[in-house]
């Protein structure tokens, strides 16, 4: 355990971070299983709702470097990819 001021607080500043990291990361994880779903469905009008939620989170995400940019712009990239496959 931290025994110095600055390093108890920087413990809980850590596990907050990490708390608020997690639930975006599942957040994520949720959005980009729906999608892939509503996908497999081949319902256009679910699909494009769903993908477009998901490019939401992802950008939200990648903008508060929860994720790298690169990792958000390969998700979308492929989700893009199999939505424009439906049309």
């Amino acid at each position: 355990m931290p025994i110095k001021k600055a390093a108890i607080k920087h413990l809980k500043q850590t596990k907050r971070h990490t708390a608020k990291n997690v639930a975006v990361k599942n957040r994520i994880k949720q959005a980009m299983k729906t999608a892939r779903k509503v996908l497999v469905t081949k319902d256009k009008a679910k699909a494009s709702e769903a993908v477009k939620k998901a490019v939401k989170i992802l950008d939200k995400s990648a903008q508060s470097k929860i994720i790298k940019r690169n990792t958000a712009s390969r998700l979308k990239s492929r989700m893009m990819k199999a939505l424009g496959k439906l049309k």
